[in-house]
């Protein structure tokens, strides 16, 4: 197993190395409006002028194959296209994003790492978003014949926590694996190149490695663990300004409405994502449309706060960081905004 000194390095060596990606914008250029106290009601009123860099490729898409785009209330400065959690924590150090969209474990690391930042908005999904897939040739039978594999791990990420999901579900802790410490940008190299065994990956990336490297052995095989969480979250300094609050606030119902509209339109989402930005084929756009599920936007954020307790455990239990308190990752004026905005049968 990596060691929790490795893998503190390792995540601050990657988020580092994100300056690298262009992360020169920055979102506190504009100049500040009204302070707001975190005990302050929500403003409602949006000025139009306010400007907001929102790191959600997939909702900048969907709102724009939908034509929803058009109806923000406010401007977008910048859609940059940067979704995994330790380079979105970057992207909030250097005050380069404003809103983004995660899995429920960034939030954990930023606040182990001391970068304040709030969970605005909550999606759930209740089945496995992520598949264990294999280095070519390798002989890995299943998720009950991991013990001594080396395995992708990125402890700031989804994918990182559902291998330390899976590996509770068989009875084994981290010291009965090899967690090889890696971006998961990384992962799709590491099992090209046989660094290790097996990674957990989710589409398009599982379509395309396995098209070219399933010839040569390379398989996948399902894991029960799931992801339950996918969030809207932002620096507590964004969330002082009242202008750029209220336009957060206005934006998160258009959020939750875009899932329902890729779900609800399935062939439009699936053409305008898989299709034509992420570049996969007709037939394999179609296969994946198997694998989506149905958005569901909880009233109460209990549950959520249960989910992010027990991830928060599980890390602190392996050594990877230090204890935090779930209670302060979330901001619960925000709390039912996103559940408000769509139909009952989405709600949770």
């Amino acid at each position: 197993m990596t060691s929790p000194i490795l893998n503190r390095r390792t995540l601050l060596g990657g988020l580092l190395g994100v300056t690298a990606l262009g992360l020169t914008g920055c979102a506190g250029d504009d100049a500040a409006s009204a302070s707001l106290s975190a005990a302050d009601p929500l403003p409602t009123t949006v000025d139009p002028a306010t400007q907001l860099i929102i790191s959600i490729h997939t909702s900048q898409v969907g709102l724009t194959a939908s034509g929803e785009i058009a109806k923000l209330p406010f401007k977008v400065k910048d859609w940059p296209n940067i979704s995994a959690g330790p380079d979105v924590i970057q992207g909030f150090r250097a005050k380069a994003i404003d809103l983004a969209n995660n899995a429920g474990i960034p939030p954990i690391q930023a606040a182990a790492i001391n970068v304040d930042a709030k969970i605005v908005a909550v999606q759930t999904v209740h089945k496995p978003q992520y598949t264990f897939v294999t280095s070519p040739g390798n002989p890995v039978k299943g998720i009950t014949d991991l013990r001594g594999k080396k395995i992708a791990f990125s402890q700031g990420q989804a994918q990182g926590l559902v291998v330390l999901r899976t590996l509770k579900e068989q009875g084994l802790s981290p010291k009965d694996v090899q967690l090889i410490a890696l971006p998961s940008t990384k992962f799709l190299v590491a099992l090209q190149s046989k660094q290790v065994d097996i990674a957990p990956l989710y589409e398009p990336a599982i379509t395309k490695y396995l098209a070219e490297y399933g010839k040569d052995g390379a398989t996948q095989f399902p894991m029960t663990a799931v992801d339950y969480l996918s969030v809207l979250w932002a620096p507590s300094e964004v969330l002082a300004d009242s202008a750029k609050v209220a336009a957060i606030r206005s934006f998160i119902p258009f959020w939750a409405k875009d899932q329902i509209w890729r779900w609800e339109n399935p062939d439009k989402w699936l053409d305008a994502y898989y299709v034509k930005d992420q570049q996969v084929s007709a037939a394999d756009a179609k296969r994946i449309g198997t694998t989506l599920q149905q958005p569901y936007f909880p009233k109460s954020w209990d549950k959520a706060l249960a989910w992010e307790k027990e991830s928060a455990d599980l890390l602190v239990e392996g050594g990877f960081i230090k204890k935090i308190d779930p209670e302060k990752l979330f901001d619960r004026r925000f709390e039912g905004i996103a559940s408000a905005a769509v139909p009952a049968k989405y709600q949770e």
